[in-house]
């Protein structure tokens, strides 16, 4: 799967002049005026067909689904359905989710794609070295029973040896562990907002305003609530914290 990742990530890189003994190419685009002629190998079909999914990938290997997750939990505790908005709180993920994991992209890029680029490693060593500290990180966020769920009983595992543990296995449980993370994470943000609605929708239908909507009236007290505890700072940090 490694392998998959980074021949993905490298097909942009891998499109270039093709000469005349080259393989007949998928798509070719040829100057009118002369020139060279561009193409990209009938080869590279099965990686094209799977470059749109490159990012949900990535991604599903990172801290940026526990990140998002809560964030958007967070939203919807506040009762503001757009505000912030959904490219405001995706770049607040993957900006948390590059502080998270930049010691692994760090090791990465110094022990992989670099040696890679620089030819003194094959395509195969190269994503052997980018596997291990991508793993090590993953395992370090995945519970027990969740890998156990997708190991079975193959003794040959061992969650303290990351190059035992397949990535084939590794990503899912990593992924199953981050989604149950989040969802705890996002009820402890969201009881305090959800205790504001109840109190709020008491307090109006005691006084006979049953025909004003609860949430004109708690979406201020909430606001003022997450802003007067300093509320970004709070949940920022226990989210860094968390890994």
């Amino acid at each position: 799967m490694m392998r998959t990742i980074l021949a993905l990530a490298a097909l942009l890189s891998s499109v270039s002049a093709l000469g005349a003994d080259s393989a007949v190419p998928l798509l070719s685009v040829t100057p009118a005026a002369g020139g060279q002629v561009i193409g990209v190998p009938g080869a590279s079909l099965p990686w094209l067909l799977l470059f749109p999914f490159l990012p949900a990938l990535l991604l599903a290997f990172t801290a940026f689904t526990r990140i998002a997750v809560v964030l958007f939990l967070l939203r919807q505790g506040l009762g503001s359905p757009t505000a912030p908005p959904n490219l405001v709180l995706t770049g607040l993920a993957l900006l948390l989710t590059i502080f998270v994991m930049s010691p692994a992209l760090k090791t990465i890029d110094a022990e992989a794609y670099q040696p890679f680029l620089a030819g003194t490693l094959s395509f195969d060593e190269a994503a052997g070295k980018a596997a291990s500290p991508l793993k090590s990180f993953m395992l370090r966020q995945t519970r027990a029973e969740d890998l156990g769920l997708f190991t079975g009983d193959d003794k040959t595992i061992d969650p303290k040896q990351p190059d035992s543990v397949p990535l084939a296995a590794l990503a899912p449980a990593f992924l199953t562990s981050e989604l149950k993370t989040a969802f705890q994470i996002g009820f402890m943000v969201v009881l305090p907002f959800l205790v504001i609605d109840l109190v709020v929708a008491a307090v109006l239908t005691a006084l006979g305003m049953i025909m004003l909507p609860p949430q004109l009236v708690s979406l201020p007290l909430k606001l003022l609530l997450f802003v007067t505890v300093d509320g970004w700072h709070l949940l920022v940090g226990s989210l860094i914290g968390s890994f």
